[in-house]
């Protein structure tokens, strides 16, 4: 169970869902808020490709998960985590296709002293990016466990996650779904 209310926690989702398993992130990010109960101070955020105009959120949050498709050279569908000052070290290094945009906003608010003091990106390695609506084989069959080591990461930072007891309706949208 959470134990300080007042810590603000971000989830954000990276990429572009148009050019195919860069879009990872955000799938990752859609499938934990329609299969997953969280509570309401965790905050489940679409950056896209913002870039610059994530600041904020960045700077507001006292922990940040990110997904997002991170490039290692690894097999596709290789699962990645990378935790605090590993992440704009290994961003030097092209992790994605948001690496300089995602490094110089975690570099602004490190210089700014406003650097969440907890920071975790998880990933997976993407197999292709290239125009497509649709996630390789590769990276489809790894979204359950990027989910889940989402849902792991936040059970370690005291977030109780519960799973909602009819997923396809939540997934449908259906606001009225009482988790179970």
């Amino acid at each position: 169970m959470e134990t300080n209310r007042t810590t603000r926690t971000v989830v954000l989702g990276l990429g572009n869902m148009l050019m195919a398993d860069d879009g990872v992130g955000l799938a990752a990010l859609a499938r934990l808020r329609d299969e997953w109960c969280l509570p309401h101070h965790v905050d489940l955020v679409d950056g896209g490709t913002w870039g610059m105009n994530l600041l904020h959120v960045v700077e507001g949050a006292d922990r940040l998960l990110i997904f997002d498709a991170i490039s290692q050279g690894g097999a596709p569908g290789s699962l990645i985590r990378l935790e605090g000052n590993d992440i704009p070290r290994f961003l030097l290094q092209k992790v994605s296709p948001h690496q300089i945009d995602l490094r110089e906003v975690l570099a602004l608010a490190e210089l700014r002293g406003m650097l969440p003091r907890q920071l975790v990106a998880l990933g997976i390695e993407p197999a292709r990016v290239e125009m497509s609506t649709e996630l390789s084989p590769a990276v489809e069959a790894r979204l359950d466990d990027l989910v889940r080591m989402g849902v792991e990461t936040l059970e370690q930072w005291g977030i109780s996650c519960r799973p909602w007891s009819r997923p396809s309706m939540a997934a449908a949208g259906n606001l009225e779904l009482m988790p179970a």
